[in-house]
């Protein structure tokens, strides 16, 4: 599995420049606005209701001895727990919201590498296509916040809360990377069939989540490019894996 998130990860280096040799940067367009509207409204959000989580999670410790330090802790868990599921909104609604405008980059990719002109797969709809990613990132959605709800907890053990942010971080990388991977395999696979094929490749979707939300760190210029690098580092690796699966590449 290291191997593949290796392989995720490299995919990057050379997505700029498909871009630019594709002639693809016309189809991030609106997606880029979403990216930028929809991290203003999320991440504006959590930081009004970073306090109040803060002051919530004090309020669990009832003795006057160590309240001060408690309340300390709790504002950073508070301010943490805002920022993970602001992160965890903002990634899923991004995706589901873009699928329509992620798939046509993703099939001309697609075309680029294998050579089968466009459309030669199933031939998905706009609306289709806004369906599957709304479906897709709404299951992720939810089992993220379940896998992260507990993760969060651990952060209240000492010497395990490192463990955690590092686990943390891979559920995220994961689950961010498994839904750019899914604009390429719409057109091959039903839902379930896509699921099945990431988790047999979840190195891969690892890799290109890791990079996806690094980019996030980077204030504005992060949130405007992470979809147009990390769609095309995805979509070049999926190509990879369906060719090396030997799977015939045709309509589900």
């Amino acid at each position: 599995m290291i191997k593949n998130i290796i392989s995720g990860i490299k995919a990057y280096f050379g997505a700029f420049g498909l871009i630019s040799k594709l002639k693809l940067w016309k189809y991030f367009a609106i997606p880029m606005i979403i990216s930028l509207v929809t991290a203003i409204a999320v991440f504006g959000s959590a930081y009004g209701l970073s306090d109040n989580i803060g002051v919530f999670i004090s309020k669990i410790w009832i003795w006057d001895w160590g309240k001060e330090t408690f309340s300390s802790i709790s504002n950073f868990i508070g301010g943490l727990i805002v920022v993970v599921i602001g992160l965890i909104l903002f990634k899923h609604i991004i995706m589901a919201l873009s699928a329509p405008f992620m798939s046509p980059v993703s099939e001309k990719i697609e075309a680029h590498f294998t050579g089968n002109p466009p459309h030669s797969h199933r031939d998905t709809t706009f609306v289709q296509q806004l369906f599957r990613g709304i479906k897709i990132n709404g299951r992720n959605l939810i089992m993220e916040l379940l896998l992260t709800i507990p993760i969060l907890l651990l952060k209240f053990i000492p010497i395990v809360n490192i463990f955690s942010t590092i686990l943390l971080f891979m559920v995220q990388a994961y689950y961010a990377g498994f839904g750019n991977m899914d604009y390429t395999l719409e057109r091959h696979f039903q839902y379930k069939e896509s699921l099945q094929f990431v988790r047999k490749h979840r190195g891969l979707a690892i890799g290109n989540g890791i990079v996806f939300i690094l980019f996030l760190l980077i204030p504005i210029i992060g949130v405007i490019l992470v979809l147009p690098l990390s769609v095309t580092a995805a979509s070049t690796r999926t190509v990879e894996a369906l060719q090396l699966k030997n799977k015939p590449i045709h309509a589900a």
